[in-house]
């Protein structure tokens, strides 16, 4: 009878061990499971948090762009909508000083590199002061020019000129007021003159400048 209850006794006390190693297994299961699912939701938390955060400052951006564009727009109709332009002349008229702001400021510095309208619009200038054309000069940089035709900061680009024209001082002096008044801005370097005031032949060294057309520089950024 002693022997039975020993046996039964190591028999109870086994099953115990086993139910408790299986409950230890079971807990420590679950507080690793516990903690490597604390630490993935954290980690999806604090990166929900960041593209929340990216969105609001987005949003915030793309709001003050859009307000931004609005003002641009009313001061763009407000720009080209009297009837004198900045040059005194009329916006609906075709003369040299006449058109709208807009196209007066579009005229004023190019976006696109083109020498040869350069040489006939200065061409225009000096026949309508009355002046001779001896020479107009310059180096073309058309192809060298081809890849800056758009830029995120764009910069004046210079078009050095050379010519020489003949005519009266009179004549000379208004050709060159014409150039320093110029919607188009010409910086005039050097003048050389020679002649009497009658027949006066002026050597002139200038340049103008062009701008490239400004682009966008949209980029995508990746939240990690």
């Amino acid at each position: 009878m002693a022997r039975t209850t020993s046996f039964t006794k190591r028999s109870l006390i086994s099953k115990a061990n086993g139910t408790i190693v299986i409950a230890t297994a079971l807990a420590a299961f679950a507080v690793i499971f516990a903690l490597v699912a604390g630490k993935s939701l954290v980690g999806q938390v604090t990166y929900q948090n960041r593209i929340i955060d990216a969105k609001k400052q987005a949003l915030q951006t793309l709001r003050a762009d859009l307000e931004a564009r609005d003002s641009l727009v009313e001061s763009y109709k407000t720009f080209i909508a009297d009837e004198v332009n900045v040059l005194g002349g009329s916006t609906a008229g075709t003369g040299d000083r006449d058109g709208d702001n807009a196209k007066l400021v579009l005229d004023a510095l190019p976006s696109k590199y083109d020498f040869p309208a350069l040489t006939t619009s200065l061409e225009k200038v000096i026949t309508g002061q009355g002046l001779e054309i001896r020479s107009i000069s310059g180096t073309d940089e058309e192809v060298g020019q081809a890849g800056n035709q758009t830029s995120t900061d764009p910069e004046p680009v210079p078009m050095p000129i050379q010519f020489q024209v003949v005519g009266s001082y009179t004549s000379v002096q208004s050709l060159v007021d014409m150039l320093l008044k110029s919607i188009r801005p010409f910086q005039v370097n050097t003048i050389e003159l020679s002649g009497d005031e009658g027949s006066m032949t002026a050597s002139i060294n200038a340049q103008t400048f062009y701008q490239p057309e400004k682009s966008l520089d949209i980029t995508e950024k990746v939240i990690r």
